[in-house]
């Protein structure tokens, strides 16, 4: 459990610092930073994959050409593999456009 709680608290750091990274060029996703101020990173992860429809959030970065700072890439670091289930990270997958043969030790290509 200790290990599960620590990747939870590097994961909630990821989820910081991807709004962070996101707000340099100038899209600042606040609904998301409160979410996961709120609910923690992973919770957060957990129910954007669970929605049916892509958050606008994905598409803005996509734009950007910010995929690196997506929920769905961090799902897919192997870093954070023992926080979702194989379903959420093929949801992940599917929403990037990466094969799964496409993940590698450094994270999704």
């Amino acid at each position: 459990m200790e290990e599960r709680e620590h990747l939870e608290r590097r994961f909630d750091a990821a989820m910081l610092d991807i709004y962070r990274g996101a707000a340099r060029p100038g899209y600042t996703p606040t609904r998301f930073l409160e979410m996961v101020q709120v609910h923690g990173g992973a919770e957060k992860a957990h129910r954007l994959l669970a929605a049916g429809k892509v958050q606008d959030g994905l598409g803005e970065l996509f734009l950007l050409g910010l995929l690196d700072l997506t929920v769905e890439h961090h799902v897919l670091l192997p870093e954070y593999a023992l926080l979702f289930s194989d379903h959420e990270r093929a949801v992940a997958r599917a929403r990037l456009g990466v094969r799964a043969q496409g993940e590698h030790r450094d994270g999704p290509s």
